[in-house]
């Protein structure tokens, strides 16, 4: 359980790889035209558990995520809706020649899902521990990038964009996130979502940095200081309305993300501002530093993705 001032936030129940299964199990049942494909991870994101209900629309491709993408590639030009899982750096780092060409460039229909984001691979270390995916995919043009905040938003995301043609890199962790969002809720692509309202500064945030944001304006709250945080789960497109209008409104905006500051969230952010409202800014975020093994709360404590480090940022503005 987390408290804020204004809400209580509960750990959810399913973790997000059972919401990805789920999802898609439901998805393929109703359209025999989606296959799903697996690099060897069947077991980490739960879709061995869908396998023998879905025997003819679930391929795992072994370890060989390039090919994996061709495949995919492949499947999409005969008509069929491809959902790609595997983690974040092997959908992006290791696959990018194959999404880039075989997927962006030929124009096909693939959806991915890039899972154990950042600080949140823990145990598997530095080779596995994304901190660029979303750079990465944000440099393909047409493509389109979301980091998932809880379940409701990867459900809904993921049944969006089964009608929805192209390039869809779903960034996600894939255990237990905190529940932000009621059941039912919508999110539309190239919008973000206010959570809280504040004048002084604005905090944007995706993924796992949603919830550090909303502690952090706890923590300026008791110092007098009203901030907004939003949830920029739309990484690409952005929400540059919503950016301009509160940045024009506060005066300061930190940008908080499970990722390097160069490429992700905050550079997305800082373009909007360069071009269209210069603003006092500061980025949240990895920098200069490969991953490592550890817990969740010790790797946020190393890379500078606390609480405390974001409400620091927002005073260092004021």
């Amino acid at each position: 359980m987390i408290q804020t001032a204004s809400k209580t936030y509960e750990i959810e129940n399913m973790e997000m790889r059972q919401m990805y299964a789920n999802t898609i199990l439901e998805l393929a049942q109703k359209n025999p035209n989606i296959i799903a494909l697996e690099a060897d991870l069947m077991s980490a994101i739960s879709t061995s558990k869908i396998a023998k209900q879905i025997p003819n629309q679930l391929i795992n491709c072994g370890i060989m995520e390039a090919n994996m993408m061709g495949v995919a590639a492949g499947l999409s030009l005969t008509g069929k809706i491809p959902y790609v899982h595997t983690f974040g750096q092997f959908a992006t780092r290791r696959a990018f020649d194959q999404l880039f060409v075989s997927g962006a460039y030929a124009k096909t229909n693939i959806k991915i899902l890039g899972s154990d984001a950042g600080v949140t691979a823990e145990h598997n270390g530095g080779t596995h521990m994304t901190f660029e995916d979303l750079g990465l995919v944000r440099l393909i043009p047409n493509t389109i990038v979301y980091e998932v905040s809880d379940s409701s938003m990867l459900g809904y995301l993921l049944r969006k964009i089964e009608k929805e043609h192209g390039i869809h890199y779903i960034r996600t962790i894939r255990k237990n996130a905190v529940k932000i969002y009621n059941d039912g809720e919508t999110f539309e692509t190239g919008k973000g979502k206010v959570l809280r309202e504040g004048g002084d500064v604005t905090i944007i945030a995706s993924g796992i940095m949603v919830v550090e944001s909303l502690k952090a304006a706890d923590q300026l709250k008791k110092q007098g200081i009203e901030a907004t945080v939003i949830d920029m789960f739309s990484i690409k497109p952005i929400d540059r309305e919503l950016i301009v209008k509160y940045a024009e409104k506060t005066k300061a905006v930190v940008t908080a993300e499970n990722h390097n500051v160069i490429g992700g969230l905050g550079s997305a952010v800082a373009e909007v501002l360069s071009e269209h409202c210069p603003t006092k800014m500061k980025r949240i975020g990895v920098r200069e530093k490969f991953g490592q093994v550890g817990k969740v709360d010790y790797l946020k404590g190393v890379y500078q993705l606390t609480e405390k480090d974001i409400a620091e940022s927002a005073l260092s503005l004021i």
